[in-house]
């Protein structure tokens, strides 16, 4: 299912849809554009594939580089097997815009925004896989509730 990148509407939070633009529906090269509302989309790439283990895609506004505030922007999903589980992780690696400034705004206000973002995009992939529903703002809410109670368990 990882494969299929036209249904990342149905996991990620804040997307309304997804539309693959290329020829090409897997493997280097082949792009998708991804919608936070009917008008406003990112496109993203894939710019390495590791069948059966995951990808790694660019983040992009057409042929103008990053979108805002980033230099640059990619986004990694891979698996793993993990006993008769399977791991998940999802990533974003990134430089900001504006050299030294752009990295204090990152380290005093966006890095926690950014993982605390990854992680719900995490949580929301193993809900869809899970369950093969769409996850919608409530159900992710649910579920970090879930998780924050059984780390609280884990601790005592």
């Amino acid at each position: 299912m990882l494969r299929d990148l036209s249904l990342a509407h149905h996991y990620v939070p804040g997307l309304v849809k997804s539309e693959i633009t290329t020829e090409c529906r897997e493997g280097v090269g082949a792009s998708r554009k991804v919608f936070q509302s009917e008008a406003k989309g990112i496109d993203e790439t894939v710019a390495e594939w590791i069948d059966g283990h995951g990808f790694l895609i660019r983040l992009h506004c057409g042929d103008c580089g990053a979108p805002f505030p980033f230099e640059q922007a990619h986004f990694r999903y891979a698996i793993a097997a993990h006993g008769p589980d399977t791991l998940l992780t999802a990533s974003l690696i990134y430089a900001m815009r504006w050299g030294a400034v752009g990295r204090a705004l990152d380290r005093l206000l966006l890095r926690r925004f950014i993982e605390r973002r990854i992680r719900d995009v995490a949580l929301s992939m193993r809900i869809y896989y899970e369950t093969g529903e769409r996850v919608t703002p409530q159900r992710l809410k649910r579920a970090k509730k879930e998780v924050a109670a059984i780390g609280e368990n884990h601790r005592h």
